[in-house]
């Protein structure tokens, strides 16, 4: 397997593309969904919402908060997950400036 080369790119967009990550596969795309809607929600109320294992909810989860887009606390047995909004808010700045950068010209290219 190659190195991802990322150390050659900078550091925006390596966070760029990390932040893609949270919407790269459409179980974290439907938990980001349901977490904005509801403003905070337990990992058991996911299972019951979306046609996925507990087991596989939480590495979405995992994945999730390691990127930094939600955020949770611990009150055992549960954990209250919510989505990061300072991260959330840098999501957005960070897919505008890309969207605005790479604007396509209306000069009939293909």
């Amino acid at each position: 397997m190659g190195l991802t080369k990322s150390e050659e790119f900078t550091i925006a967009d390596n966070r760029t593309a990390e932040l893609a990550k949270a919407f790269a596969h459409p179980a974290r795309v439907a938990i980001l969904r349901l977490l904005a809607e509801r403003k905070a929600c337990v990992c058991g109320d996911l299972v019951d919402e979306l046609p996925l294992s507990q087991a596989t909810v939480s590495q979405h989860l995992k994945e999730l908060k390691r990127i930094g887009i939600i955020k949770g606390e611990i009150d055992p047995p549960r954990v209250c997950y919510c989505i990061n909004e300072p991260v959330w808010e840098e999501a957005q700045v960070a897919f505008g400036v890309l969207f605005e950068a790479i604007k396509i010209q209306k000069q009939g290219c293909c």
